[in-house]
């Protein structure tokens, strides 16, 4: 029988393929265009609401000098994790992400998606010598020098998609992609940054696809946690004998760093407090904090492992305190 022997956690922010003077000097020049700006309580703001409100050593914050120091933390970070994820032996990753009108429109947007063609594709960057950092940062996420088409498990995703339609769950089904499509940011900065090993096989994904971040359709926090419970119980059923890993990409908290909620859902995953995880309130969970919902449908599926290791950057990149609440996280893998 299958058997998730390892979970993993990461996020996918554009600051983790950006490059260290990007952080210390590009991002306090995009930031204030942001239109995706929600406060603490969950109620949309701008930029310069946010400035306004920021406490008198918020500038002391986000001099090059402390945000180097985080971008060689973040670095750190993702290299451990790497090395855990390849330790772990895994005969399949299953990723849970979301879809930010990559894959999907608002004008055809489903909650949950599983992807179960045999293989799924990366696109090639396309950018130039003249291009902007920002732009050479968001195409890092993708291929140096064409497309690259990544092994799924699709036996286990095509199985993992009936037996949830059995239990209630309404998931759509995608067996390859469209001409021009490509795998979204969530899964490509997976392959790109962890799954790369010149001297093995990639793993092949599941991947596990959320609309996080455009309402009207988002899952509540409930309902993300009763899909991790089915997924770890229909995990358990399949005939094979896998080694499955799970991984939860994206958040925590963003565009506003809030460490308060951050500690609090860290602390949750860390004592299994499945009530406190499925009872959070959908209004923290806005624009890219919505990510959050990742986080809960993996850390469900993998209640019965322990939280090993934890890496949390709280990502501040202006005087405003805007930028991600950076986590990495991996749980203690089973032999």
């Amino acid at each position: 029988m299958a058997k998730i022997v390892a979970a993993f956690g990461s996020s996918h922010s554009i600051m983790l393929a950006a490059q260290r003077e990007d952080w210390q000097y590009g991002f306090p020049q995009v930031d204030p265009k942001n239109p995706y700006y929600f406060d603490r309580a969950g109620e949309p703001t701008t930029y310069e609401k946010l400035l306004a409100a920021a406490p008198a050593e918020a500038e002391s914050m986000v001099t090059p000098g402390r945000m180097g120091e985080r971008y060689d933390r973040a670095e750190a970070a993702m290299d451990e994790l790497r090395e855990r994820i390849h330790a772990a032996r895994l005969d399949v990753l299953l990723v849970v992400g979301d879809d930010q009108t990559e894959l999907f429109r608002t004008t055809n947007n489903p909650a949950f998606a599983i992807y179960y063609g045999d293989t799924i594709r990366n696109a090639r960057r396309d950018v130039g010598a003249n291009d902007g950092w920002y732009k050479k940062a968001r195409m890092a996420r993708q291929e140096p020098d064409a497309d690259r088409d990544y092994p799924v498990h699709a036996p286990l995703a095509r199985w993992l998609i009936r037996a949830l339609c059995d239990r209630d769950f309404d998931i759509t089904a995608m067996d390859g992609l469209e001409r021009g499509q490509f795998e979204g940011h969530a899964f490509s900065f997976i392959h790109r940054r962890y799954l790369q090993d010149i001297d093995r096989p990639v793993v092949p994904i599941v991947p596990v696809i959320v609309n996080t971040f455009d309402p009207p359709n988002q899952p509540t926090p409930r309902r993300c946690i009763q899909l991790g419970t089915a997924l770890r119980e229909l995990i358990a059923s399949y005939p094979e004998d896998l080694r499955v890993g799970v991984l939860a990409s994206g958040g925590l908290s963003h565009f506003v760093v809030d460490e308060t909620l951050d500690e609090a859902i860290i602390a949750a995953i860390r004592n299994k407090d499945t009530a406190f995880l499925a009872s959070l309130d959908p209004k923290q969970l806005q624009a890219g904090s919505s990510e959050i919902r990742n986080w809960l449908i993996a850390v469900e599926a993998v209640r019965e492992l322990d939280l090993e290791w934890v890496s949390y950057v709280p990502g501040y990149r202006t005087p405003a305190l805007t930028g991600t609440g950076l986590c990495f996280a991996a749980w203690r893998t089973l032999g």
